[in-house]
């Protein structure tokens, strides 16, 4: 009977949101126009971004589903040095002592339709020439890499 009580409660409730009409001036929308802002996209949103103080111009970014990107202008544009592998990105670190040395760690870790696990740590020691997978396979997703200062 309270349950019975409750949905009747529920229904008319809705059914009085549902009376409800809203006016919208076009006036106050008509400029908008639709655009992609992510995250199922390709190379849409970024996980992971990382550059170094001793080469600040140098930026990595790495995307939920788009691979590893480079950029060697501060950011002004970018090129993918990371599409041959897993695409899902989780993070990216930049060794401090060497920025030729990037780590990644692959499977992102906000958990959505647009994102894959991963398959472990890269890494590279030519600027994104080519990438050595160092294990950690069955780790899925890497949100953080630490890399020691003094002994990378």
């Amino acid at each position: 009977m309270l349950l019975l009580l409750g949905l009747l409660v529920l229904s008319s409730i809705s059914l009085s949101a549902a009376e409800t009409s809203i006016t919208i001036d076009s006036a106050t929308f008509g400029g908008l126009r639709a655009r992609s802002i992510g995250p199922a996209v390709m190379s849409g949103r970024i996980a992971a971004i990382d550059a170094t103080a001793t080469d600040p111009v140098t930026v990595w970014i790495g995307s939920a589903s788009g691979g590893v990107w480079k950029s060697d202008n501060a950011g002004t544009t970018f090129e993918p040095v990371f599409d041959d592998h897993t695409q899902s990105i989780g993070a990216v670190r930049v060794d401090p002592s060497d920025p030729e040395t990037v780590w990644i760690g692959t499977g992102e870790t906000w958990v959505r339709n647009s994102v894959s696990v991963g398959d472990g740590v890269y890494r590279t020691t030519d600027g994104g020439d080519s990438w050595e997978h160092l294990g950690l396979e069955s780790t899925e997703r890497i949100a953080k890499i630490a890399v020691d200062p003094t002994d990378s």
